[in-house]
């Protein structure tokens, strides 16, 4: 039987492993508080002039707790769900949602609104009426994003001045991706259209292309300097973009980023357990 002790005892064998800071709570079932019972909450989040869908999945215990807000990527199969059921175990709130025109979110899909819609989602948070209901800490809340997701709470942080952190996952530059021949980025967007409203791949190719400078995250750096960051890459050809990214904040007088590269591929697939560790190692030591 592969108990949370022997799990823990395999990663310990590992020198990056952040397994010492790991409680036992974030691999086993929590005892039943009947109070304060864990619980999903479906969001219905003000976003431009319509409300985009979420769901809260809130830890138990009467809170507030700390928040981590993850934005999936394009177009958002590996939403990163049971990182969230994971973080709750170990006592985080996990809001997720969908940008809006994806996944039933209503609107069209634009990438210019992605960033929006994450600001959008931690300005709905930080009400106090939402916050109080939801068992919110609005001092300690922490935005991660997948893939596209990982730029767009990039983007939305370089405007936020209350964030405890941002974490990137094997994060796209969309403006770096702006830069690639026509057919590259027609063909991107053309395997990813199946879940999005309102747009097509030409559509959000001329998108991309007309905004690179304005949609690379690497201009960002001197707003992202200090708010500590954890940048975690992959096996998928996307390392340079988040490269570029800590090294800018470094240049910007940056000293909060936190780099790892694990060999998986895009989705982590043959690595969630890696990956949960890692973010709740640096979770946990956030201040």
């Amino acid at each position: 039987m592969f108990t949370a002790a022997l799990l823990m005892a395999a990663l310990a064998t590992s020198p990056s492993s952040t397994a010492s800071q790991i409680p036992p709570a974030i691999y086993t079932d929590p005892e039943k508080n009947t109070a304060h019972p864990a619980r999903m909450e479906v969001l219905h989040i003000p976003s431009g002039d319509v409300q985009i869908n979420g769901v809260a999945y809130l830890a138990a215990g009467a809170g507030p707790h700390p928040t981590i807000i993850i934005c999936h990527g394009l177009p958002g199969n590996e939403k990163n769900l049971d990182l969230a059921q994971a973080l709750r175990r170990a006592g985080w709130n996990a809001i997720t949602f969908n940008y809006r025109g994806s996944w039933g979110s209503p609107g069209s899909f634009r990438f210019a609104q992605n960033p929006e819609d994450a600001s959008a989602v931690l300005a709905y948070i930080r009400v106090p009426a939402n916050a109080q209901k939801l068992g919110i800490d609005t001092s300690r809340v922490v935005i991660a994003g997948h893939s596209m997701g990982g730029w767009a709470a990039a983007m939305s942080a370089a405007s936020d001045h209350d964030l405890d952190g941002i974490i990137l996952i094997s994060a796209a530059n969309i403006g770096a991706v702006g830069r690639l021949p026509t057919g590259a980025v027609a063909a991107v967007m053309a395997d990813s259209m199946e879940s999005l409203a309102g747009t097509r791949p030409s559509k959000l190719s001329e998108e991309v292309r007309t905004n690179a400078e304005a949609y690379d995250f690497v201009n960002k750096a001197a707003s992202l300097a200090k708010i500590p960051l954890l940048v975690l890459s992959s096996d998928d050809g996307l390392a340079p973009h988040t490269d570029a990214l800590a090294k800018a904040i470094g240049q910007s007088g940056g000293k909060q980023v936190t780099s790892v590269h694990v060999a998986t591929d895009h989705s982590w697939s043959d690595r969630r357990i890696r990956l949960q560790t890692e973010i709740w190692g640096w979770l946990a030591k956030l201040k």
